[in-house]
């Protein structure tokens, strides 16, 4: 399972107190323990706006880049950032750009610069009409953004496509509907990734930690692949790599077998 660390995010406030006071020591040290923790890309979101988002981001990058090996996801709806951060990525692997939708304006901006960049990227399931609500709109518009993707020349391998996860709490029927929308995109699209911002699933309802590892067994049974998460919760990260072996996607359980004897199954 790809893991994106989650954790560099400047909504939260730890985070955008050290963006803020440039503490380099702070990012790097918690880049560096999500890697430790098995995450394979360091998500950056500076979590400003404008110019300010620009400085950040390329900033974010620079330390986190200075820390860890692990390619970056770049996070941000700002294209101007997203080519700032670009210029200065120097990481052996290909960056993962966060994110592209088939919304008009956003598909645009950032088509020519995921194309250009021979970048992987998030496809997030959203066009002109909004948030996805009812049943088969996520489907639907994911695969035709992975179409339009393939078209400009994109392997479908270096596409994560992103449901769009709406918190349970405002609409109880979300979670079917999700969990539709993983089948019907790994059998209509089955080179291409499917990941999630897992979190969000849990919002504004209590006890998160254990909504979030039980949808995350229930997403990996219908074909999620990756997922944005907090790898530094060790709780979650076995309940991935269980998830992984009982899905059939960890041959003869050599993941499994591997965490345990590294002692992070607990």
């Amino acid at each position: 399972m790809i893991i994106i660390g989650e954790l560099i995010n400047g909504t939260r406030k730890a985070i955008k107190t050290a963006i803020e006071s440039r503490d380099a020591e702070y990012i790097a040290d918690l880049a560096r323990r999500q890697v430790q923790a098995g995450a394979e890309y360091i998500d950056c979101n500076p979590g400003t706006v404008g110019e300010q988002e620009i400085e950040d981001l390329k900033w974010l990058v620079e330390r986190v880049q200075e820390a860890v090996e692990a390619p970056i996801s770049l996070d941000t709806p700002n294209g101007a950032a997203l080519e700032a951060a670009l210029e200065v990525y120097r990481q052996e692997e290909r960056p993962l750009i966060n994110s592209i939708t088939l919304e008009s304006e956003r598909l645009a901006e950032f088509l020519p610069i995921v194309s250009g960049n021979e970048a992987r990227v998030v496809a997030l399931a959203l066009d002109d009409s909004g948030m996805p609500s009812g049943p088969g709109q996520r489907e639907d518009t994911a695969l035709r953004l992975v179409e339009r993707l393939r078209e400009e020349g994109i392997a479908a391998g270096d596409i994560f496509v992103d449901p769009v996860i709406t918190p349970l709490g405002t609409d109880p029927t979300c979670n079917r509907l999700i969990l539709s929308a993983i089948q019907a995109i790994r059998a209509g699209a089955p080179e291409v990734h499917v990941t999630c911002g897992l979190s969000n699933i849990s919002y504004g309802l209590p006890n998160r930690a254990l909504l979030n590892r039980t949808f995350l067994v229930q997403a990996v049974a219908c074909g999620l692949d990756s997922a944005i998460l907090d790898p530094l919760d060790e709780e979650l990260m076995r309940a991935a790599y269980a998830a992984e072996a009982l899905a059939g996607r960890d041959e003869w359980c050599a993941n499994y077998i591997a965490a345990h004897r590294e002692g992070k199954l607990g």
